[in-house]
């Protein structure tokens, strides 16, 4: 049978081809248009998933001293109708974009509307946007947002809030940063407010965590611009200005062993023509000295600033002029000439001319310039004087303010009599004191010196050894001072009294040779009694520069920068120990930029002010040889000073040797109180102490807050290992008390007690008279002017007076202890639980405080001027934002 075979195929036209080439491609067309049945079933199906969540953004647009930034405004609503918006995107914390190098997924984004419609606040008050993003359920949780703004000028991005995301409820983003444009950065991303150690991030957010932390850091390089939020260390190089005149020249402090020193945020400027060691300076009155845009004033707070200084330099001006035209000019006539500085002044104009001026400056600096607390040109009454304008000379007052007035933290129980030295004999030859028990038993109420020893009765405040080293370069300038030890004796009523005062001068053959000392004892009656009135002043002087330069700049404003710093390059905003310690960080790199601008510097207000003059922070890197980060804790420090005791059958564990020691009373209950919080923080993020140890920012920041920060001490043995979470605890602890209660326990009081410079005079311009000089018979006939010619001229008196006005006054937007900005720092109910319990402890402290002010048995919380001790009332329950010289009050940080 013949097989048939397979037809040929029929070969298809050029024609055929053609036709459907082009039916594929009309076919691929209608596809890319209106999807394939397949991808609009995936459209379909995304769109089932698809949701919106309705959020809110706070924020506050870019003004120049809380008034419209008209040309600013003006140009970010044109690049508005270019459509160069700012936007908003959210990014997953639970869903990882494989295509994005394994960072959470990002949404769609989304565009603030009617930004022209909202304009900007005459004062500086938040603009709420309501916005509604696209979210589909694949993409989960949000855990981070991210702002781009394609405006002209920045804004201050408060907070962005979601409502009823699915499956998850409300969630809360703080933000509290200046969001620049493009230019300057191309993003920012924020995160939600739930706090998660490195190791348990979500994947998704891990990357972005650590590149925020790449941004804060920077390269260490170059000079630093207003936009950036680059933190940074350098020394401090910035104080001197040898370009001005070689008088001005001062010594690099820190990255010596000669000039040790806390570190400073960096700046980057460039160096001085005539040392290459030193920065160079800004013109004098500039305020733009570089700190990271978000550690400056807020708004309220520069205006409050700035009224502050203006109403300072009019209540200095005014006085000087008048006592141009009076018999001796920069010198106050009699103590009644001082206080007409407070009882004579003019106020604010009210009416037309008012209006006008708060037409063209800030309503918040109108505000403060028009307090009612105080009119334009006088200085407000100090509280030592209110009450009765001469009990501030009684020697119970004078050593009442040991313990309970504005310096409570350097009196020491005397262990060892006579009171020896710790100087080096090699150098400095033999200082130990010349006062004698004939000079002392004869007021100790029948008891021998070994026997007061024996029964903790004695007490010293020593400035000897600190000062005593500075002396001769001190007394060649036109201060002539004395390096001091004063004795005191515990009465059994709680109060202490003046015993006797040693003042020492360096050996007039050379200080190798020791010293020469006179001792003085208390007199009521004739020449002696003004005598002792000088005496007591002298301590006052060097208890005044210590205080300003030691106690409340070194170590508080100067010790705490570095864990500013240290805490934003290594701790996350995501970190439970960043959240605990950022509010006690606020605007500190803003006051130290500038008081090393005009406070500290060479020339600046505070050698004009301070008896070390030019010395004065050569001095304190002196002192911070001697810092130790452990006995800043309170119990340590008054262990240390003899003050107390260990005893577990006391409160805090600690009996107190002077039962009515104000500041130690109070201190202790607020001391408890931060620990108690702490512990339960810690506790909740750390319960095991291996989370401390293989916590990698945690142990990033104590490695560089060590070595970089506090560089100069690295080697030092005290310093916690960082290893357990009682170690974490006692650091936070000891921070958040340094920022806080300490600070608050030695500013605040500075105009309360320093206000009248004859109770705490800063300089003293001649030695005690000795008998047969014009200046012993000028004390014989006129003793208040003898007195007046000793102490600090009118002009530094006036200068001194303004400085610790400003120092003095809370700031309208203060934020207290146990306070906070946002209610939602959070979303850790354990955390927020424990911190309601720390405010309610507080409150409760706050009654205590009262109560014992109220107690006349506590001689000391009083004394001879009815001065009732507040200074570590913490003020929590105050929510009025009225701000003002209150002489009260804990703030969360070093502020001012």
């Amino acid at each position: 049978m013949k097989s048939q075979s397979r037809p040929e195929p029929k070969k298809s036209t050029k024609r055929e081809a053609s036709m459907a080439s082009t039916s594929q491609k009309i076919g691929e067309f209608f596809e890319r248009v209106c999807g394939s049945n397949s991808t609009r079933e995936r459209e379909r199906e995304r769109e089932d998933q698809r949701q919106t969540i309705k959020g809110r953004v706070v924020l506050m647009k870019k003004n120049v001293m809380d008034l419209n930034d008209s040309k600013a405004s003006l140009i970010d609503s044109f690049y508005e109708l270019m459509g160069k918006q700012v936007s908003l995107q959210l990014i997953s914390a639970t869903s990882v974009d494989p295509v994005n190098h394994s960072r959470g997924r990002i949404g769609s984004p989304i565009y603030l509307q009617r930004w022209n419609c909202t304009g900007s606040a005459v004062t500086a008050r938040e603009t709420e946007f309501e916005v509604t993003f696209d979210w589909e359920e694949e993409m989960g949780v949000p855990g981070a947002i991210r702002v781009i703004n394609r405006h002209h000028s920045e804004f201050y991005l408060s907070s962005v809030t979601l409502e009823d995301v699915p499956g998850h409820g409300r969630i809360h983003f703080v933000c509290n940063s200046w969001v620049y444009p493009v230019r300057y950065e191309n993003e920012r991303v924020f995160f939600s407010n739930k706090a998660y150690l490195p190791c348990h991030t979500p994947r998704p957010l891990l990357q972005y965590r650590e590149e925020e932390l790449m941004k804060l850091r920077g390269n260490g390089h170059g000079e630093r611009k207003t936009w950036e939020r680059i933190y940074d260390y350098d020394v401090y190089n910035d104080l001197g200005n040898p370009d001005k005149d070689p008088e001005y020249r001062r010594p690099v402090l820190g990255g010596s062993k000669e000039y040790p020193y806390p570190r400073r945020g960096r700046t980057g400027r460039g160096r001085a023509k005539t040392d290459p060691y030193s920065e160079k300076r800004l013109p004098l009155l500039s305020l733009d000295i570089y700190v990271p845009k978000d550690e400056r004033f807020s708004q309220v707070k520069l205006s409050d600033f700035l009224a502050y200084a203006v109403k300072s330099i009019v209540q200095v001006v005014i006085p000087e002029i008048r006592s141009i035209f009076n018999k001796t000019f920069n010198e106050f006539d009699s103590l009644e000439d001082i206080l007409r500085i407070y009882e004579v002044g003019t106020n604010v104009p009210n009416g037309g001319t008012h209006d006008t001026v708060s037409n063209c400056i800030s309503w918040e600096f109108i505000r403060e310039l028009g307090r009612s607390d105080v009119g334009f040109c006088k200085f407000p009454m100090p509280d030592v004087i209110k009450e009765n304008n001469s009990a501030w000379r009684t020697d119970e007052e004078f050593a009442r303010e040991m313990l309970a007035g504005l310096n409570p933290i350097i009196i020491r129980r005397l262990e060892e009599f006579p009171p020896a030295s710790k100087l080096e004999t090699d150098k400095y030859g033999n200082h130990t004191s010349t006062i004698t028990k004939g000079h002392i038993e004869k007021n100790m109420n029948g008891l021998t010196v070994d026997q007061a020893i024996e029964n903790n009765k004695l007490f010293i405040l020593d400035y000897h050894d600190a000062l005593m080293p500075y002396l001769s370069r001190i007394n060649a300038t036109s201060t002539k001072m004395y390096a001091t030890r004063t004795l005191l004796f515990l009465q059994e009523d709680g109060t202490l009294k003046p015993l006797a005062i040693e003042l020492s001068l360096p050996h007039p053959q050379g200080e190798s040779y020791g010293v020469t000392s006179q001792v003085y004892t208390p007199a009521e009656d004739g020449v002696e009694s003004y005598i002792w009135q000088l005496a007591k002043a002298y301590v006052a002087v060097n208890d005044s520069g210590y205080h300003q330069l030691i106690s409340h700049w070194l170590n508080t404003h100067a010790v705490i920068e570095p864990f500013v710093i240290a805490t934003n390059r290594q701790l996350s905003v995501l970190h439970p120990i960043n959240k605990l310690l950022h509010p006690h960080f606020r605007d500190t790199m803003n006051i130290n930029a500038l008081a090393r601008q005009i406070l500290i510097n060479a020339g600046g207000f505070l050698e004009m002010t301070v008896f070390p003059g030019k010395y004065a922070l050569e001095l304190s890197s002196v002192s911070y040889k001697n810092w130790n980060f452990m006995e800043q804790a309170l119990p340590a420090d008054l262990l240390k000073r003899g003050v107390a005791v260990e005893d577990p059958d006391c409160p805090h564990g600690l009996r107190l040797l002077i039962e009515d020691y104000p500041y130690a009373v109070d201190g202790l209950e607020v001391w408890s109180a931060i620990e108690t919080w702490v512990t339960e923080y810690c506790s909740f993020y750390y319960p095991e102490d291996d989370l401390v140890w293989y916590d990698t920012e945690l142990q990033s920041w104590w490695m560089e807050l060590r070595n970089e920060g506090h560089g100069d001490k690295k080697c030092e043995s005290w310093w916690p290992q960082m290893h357990t979470r009682a170690d974490l605890i006692k650091t936070c602890t000891i921070i958040i008390w340094v920022a806080s209660a300490l600070h608050a326990a030695i500013n605040f009081g500075q105009y309360p007690y320093g206000g009248y410079l004859p109770n705490r005079p800063t300089i003293s311009r001649r030695f005690m008279p000795q008998p047969g000089t014009q200046e012993y018979e000028e004390l014989q006939r006129n003793p208040e002017l003898g007195f007046l010619k000793t102490i600090t001229p009118q002009c530094q008196t006036l200068l001194g007076i303004a400085l610790i006005e400003i120092l003095s006054r809370h700031a309208t937007d203060e934020i207290y202890l146990g306070q906070r900005d946002n209610p939602e720092w959070t979303s850790d109910a354990e955390a927020l639980a424990a911190f309601e319990s720390f405010g309610s402890r507080l409150r409760d402290i706050e009654s205590i405080i009262n109560q014992r002010n109220l107690d006349r048995r506590w001689n000391n919380r009083f004394g001879p001027v009815e001065m009732q001790y507040t200074l570590l009332y913490p003020n929590t329950s105050d929510f009025s934002r009225q701000g003002g010289i209150t002489g009260k009050g804990i703030p969360n940080s070093v502020s001012i």
